[in-house]
């Protein structure tokens, strides 16, 4: 995780009103407050404490939530990793990301996702062809919603 993907959390944490965000994967640890005057005392070196607001300027790509959707197709599904309004070209005049048909792999971006004005690339993640576009153009995400399904190869 990268500061642009840290800028981001904080970013949906404001927006959304939460207090107190934390994350743990294999060798990394990360909790973010928002709010008191006095950050928090913890014993393990690998935890940062957030307290004051920061402000985003510029987006990053934000790592997706791949999963093999219920329907036993053996496709997999390229689920939003926040929420916001989800954008499948980079600007109105612009072609669109990817298509059904198209080919996608791990550094493919698929789509924006709009967060607090800021532009967050998501990237494919996996190796395969698009087979399902699940949202409309400039329509609001969940997080966690399905936005494709990827046959893989």
């Amino acid at each position: 995780m990268d500061l642009k993907d840290i800028k981001a959390i904080i970013d949906l944490m404001k927006k959304n009103s939460i207090s107190e965000f934390e994350l743990e994967r294999e060798d990394f640890k990360i909790k973010l407050k928002r709010g008191g005057s006095q950050p928090a005392q913890n014993d393990d070196s690998s935890v940062a404490t957030y307290v004051p607001p920061v402000a985003i300027t510029t987006g990053g790509a934000i790592p997706l939530a791949i999963q093999s959707p219920s329907t036993g197709s053996g496709e997999l599904e390229i689920k939003s990793p926040m929420i916001g309004t989800f954008y499948r070209a980079p600007s109105p005049e612009a072609a669109n990301y990817v298509e059904v048909g198209s080919e996608v792999n791990a550094d493919t971006v698929v789509c924006i996702i709009e967060a607090m004005k800021v532009m967050n690339e998501i990237k494919g993640e996996v190796k395969g062809t698009v087979t399902q576009i699940l949202v409309e153009n400039a329509k609001p995400v969940e997080f966690g919603q399905p936005l494709f399904r990827i046959r893989p190869t």
